[in-house]
């Protein structure tokens, strides 16, 4: 699949749909929600790919996480409510995607309200995410029409690195730990 020459936005915490409504409006904006009831929840990485690649605007926002898996099972990793195994299979999965270009990292993740985040999804986003690209990961306070302001002033700073090469090591990185100096 060809990749997007959109910049690309993942909204996520738990009032992304409302977040992403709100740019619906806008004419240089290709939003959807793949969360909600009058959404397709059901929504494959694979539709989500194909969405995507068929806007011709030149951002692109939406709910879906192309890692979700791979941070879900690293939360209840943590979390004690899954094994080592199953975050070792979702990062396999993930890596052996993004290898065949079937999901692609956003360019931005923006995160809606991390203060209000359970613990560990927080030290997901704004510790093992951002690590990976710092510039990238955005905290953002109100899942409002103040998204649109953050288009025009999106930070710049360097891209990800290939999934390939950073999601492995999430395995070795701990809450509370990670993005610390000397920290595995």
């Amino acid at each position: 699949m060809e990749p997007s020459t959109s910049t690309t936005l993942v909204v996520v915490g738990d009032e992304a749909p409302t977040a992403v409504k709100s740019l619906t409006r806008f004419a240089n904006v290709r939003a959807a929600s793949f969360r909600d009831e009058h959404a397709r929840d059901d929504a494959s990485d694979a539709d989500v790919a194909r969405w995507q690649a068929a806007s011709t605007a030149p951002y692109v926002v939406h709910d879906h996480d192309p890692l979700g898996h791979v941070a879900a099972a690293w939360v209840e990793f943590f979390d004690e409510q899954a094994t080592l195994g199953v975050l070792e299979l979702e990062i396999e999965r993930a890596v052996a995607a993004a290898e065949r270009h079937l999901i692609a990292v956003p360019d931005y993740y923006v995160v809606i309200h991390p203060e209000a985040m359970p613990t560990t999804w927080r030290h997901w986003w704004l510790g093992v995410v951002a690590t990976a690209s710092p510039t990238r990961v955005i905290p953002w306070p109100e899942p409002d029409e103040s998204l649109a302001g953050l288009l025009r002033r999106l930070p710049t700073g360097r891209a990800w690195p290939d999934v390939e090469r950073w999601l492995p090591s999430v395995v070795g990185q701990v809450p509370d730990r990670v993005g610390l100096g000397g920290a595995a």
